[in-house]
Parts: structure tokens; C-alpha cells; sequence
């Protein structure tokens, strides 16, 4: 990608240069949280893609949310635990670039896989060994489709490079002459345009108008499929079957709820509220525990997930 000539070609990444003294200790703790989340979600993706009976859209969109998380985390905490280690908290211009690129990929191409799969939850719930329809019962093949699914996955990290590469050129044009320390974990929006000498209301404007649309579109699918859901299951007399219905999208909805709190904490709190270092937790929130997380929530309600790793584990020890 080309950039334009600056004053400024290199960043200083400042993480968490308030607390020097538990650099070491901070190293190891990012360092569990990195390792855990490649494991978890590596082992996720060659549980559903290895055995067959995992070959069905719901776990197709866990494989794609498993590739978001680990790229997300790859993305941040491998630099942040260089600065950790080693005190370098120097990026290249071309570097931070490539951050911010693939920041809005996977951050957009989030946005639209969660969409997906609530969509699916509001076709069809997954139970061990065969699908509990919701809203249609006898059409899940046709409403989502293995076809379906693939096409919907496309869209969605096909929107997230569209904004990727919109938003990534739009920083490339700023100019940057002045400081060069981000007071952050990694090159995030908002502190680069905070940097910025050159006028950045062309970018504000894309972030709160094209950008919000975007953005707007699978929170409201999100919104729409769980209205659907809930009056579905409030439908049901069994308080039992409520219960046990409404558990087996507990998982999709949990992540939901945590991945939807920690973007609109970082990026919708006013102007009056803004802290930096609020900013930082934020991040290591969506781009670190978050990702680690994951594997744990959709496999601990998951009784097929379950028997699956118990037979695995049972095979590696024999």
C-alpha cells in the first residue's frame, strides 16, 4: 500500500508506561493470556474442522469467530509483549498502518459473523445429534444453508477489508509532524487522529456517517433475530423447555453482550468521560480476554463440544 512522505516515520507505542516497574510482570501475564487464546481457539478450529459431525453452519461460524479472535489478538499482544520484554516501543510508519488495516478488518468482520450467527440462532438452535427449529422448523436447510453460510461469511470479511483498505488510506493521507508517542497498547483510530497536524474531518466524518451505517446493519440483525428468539421461547409453556431452549443461545448472546459493552465503552462514551487509560483496558478487554475467552463460553453449554474433547483427550492419552 502506498503512503505519502512525513515528517514522522516511526511511531512510539508508550502501552502501559505508567506502571515500569511491572513491565516483567505484565510480560507474563499477556504472555498466559496470548498463549491460552492460540491454544483454545486453534483447538476449536481442528475439533469442528476434523470431525464431521461438526460440519454444519453453526460450527462453520465458530471456526470463522476463532480465526477473528486469534488474529485479534495476534494483531496486538505480540508487539505489546515486546515492549514488555525488551523496552522497545518503536513501530514503523508502514507498520502502524498495517495495524489500523487489519484492526478495522477484524473488527467489522466481527460485527457481521456475530450478525450471522444470530441469524442462525433465530432459524434454527443446535441440540446434540440434531437441529430444534425456532421460527422454522422445517426450512433450516433452505433458510440456512451450508451455501448460505459460506456466502454470508464472505460478505462479512469482505466488508471488513472494504473498510479496512477505506480507512487505511484515509490514515495513510494524514500528516503527522509534530509528536509521534501513541499513548496506547497498539495504532488505534482515535489516537492517530488525535495525532494528526492535517485536517481530519474527512475521516470523522467517514467514521460517523458511511462507517455507522456499515456498523449499523448487523446490530440491528442482531437485535431483530434475538427479538424473534425471546417472544419464541416466552411462546413456550414448559418452564423447563424456556429454560433449556433459551440455554442453548446463551453462549452466542453472552458473547454478544461482551464484545458489543467493550466496542460502544471504547469508542460511544462522550467526550467529557474520555480517559486514555480507560481506552487501554478497553482494548486489552476486546483484543486479549475477550478472544481468550470465547472457546470457554461456547464449549462449556455445549454437550456435543463436551463429549467431543473428553473423546479426544481420552485418544491422546491412549
Amino acid at each position: 500500500m502506498e503512503v505519502t512522505n512525513l515528517t514522522v516515520t516511526e511511531f512510539v507505542l508508550l502501552g502501559f508506561y505508567e506502571l515500569p516497574s511491572f513491565q516483567l510482570v505484565l510480560f507474563f501475564m499477556f504472555l498466559v493470556i496470548y498463549v491460552t487464546t492460540l491454544v483454545g481457539n486453534s483447538l476449536t478450529i481442528g475439533l469442528f474442522c476434523f470431525d464431521h459431525h461438526f460440519h454444519s453452519p453453526m460450527y462453520i461460524l465458530l471456526c470463522n469467530m476463532s480465526v477473528l479472535d486469534m488474529s485479534f489478538t495476534s494483531m496486538v499482544l505480540p508487539k505489546l509483549l515486546d515492549i514488555f520484554l525488551t523496552g522497545n516501543k518503536v513501530i514503523s510508519y508502514k507498520g502502524c498502518i498495517t495495524q489500523v488495516f487489519f484492526f478495522v478488518v477484524l473488527m467489522v468482520s466481527e460485527y457481521f459473523i456475530l450478525a450471522t450467527m444470530a441469524y442462525d440462532r433465530y432459524v434454527a438452535i443446535c441440540h446434540p445429534d440434531r437441529y430444534v427449529a425456532i421460527c422454522h422448523p422445517l426450512r433450516y436447510s433452505y433458510f440456512m444453508s451450508l451455501q448460505v453460510c459460506f456466502w454470508m461469511s464472505w460478505i462479512s470479511w469482505s466488508m471488513g477489508v472494504f473498510e479496512g483498505i477505506l480507512y487505511a488510506l484515509l490514515i495513510s493521507s494524514c500528516m503527522f509532524c509534530e509528536s509521534n508517542k501513541i499513548d496506547h497498547l497498539f495504532c488505534d483510530l482515535k489516537p492517530l487522529i488525535k495525532l494528526s497536524c492535517s485536517d481530519t474531518h474527512t475521516i470523522e466524518m467517514v467514521i460517523l456517517g458511511p462507517s455507522a451505517v456499515i456498523g449499523f446493519v448487523p446490530s440491528v440483525m442482531t437485535l431483530v433475530s434475538y427479538m424473534y428468539i425471546i417472544s419464541t421461547i416466552l411462546k413456550i409453556h414448559s418452564k423447563e423447555g424456556r429454560h433449556k431452549t433459551f440455554s442453548t443461545c446463551s453462549s452466542h448472546l453472552t458473547v454478544i453482550l461482551l464484545f458489543y459493552g467493550t466496542v460502544l465503552g471504547m469508542y460511544m462514551r462522550p467526550k467529557s468521560s474520555y480517559s486514555m487509560n480507560q481506552d487501554k483496558v478497553f482494548a486489552i478487554l476486546y483484543a486479549g480476554v475477550i478472544p481468550m475467552l470465547n472457546p470457554l463460553i461456547y464449549s462449556l453449554k455445549n454437550q456435543q463440544v463436551k463429549k467431543a474433547l473428553r473423546k479426544l483427550k481420552k485418544a491422546m492419552l491412549c
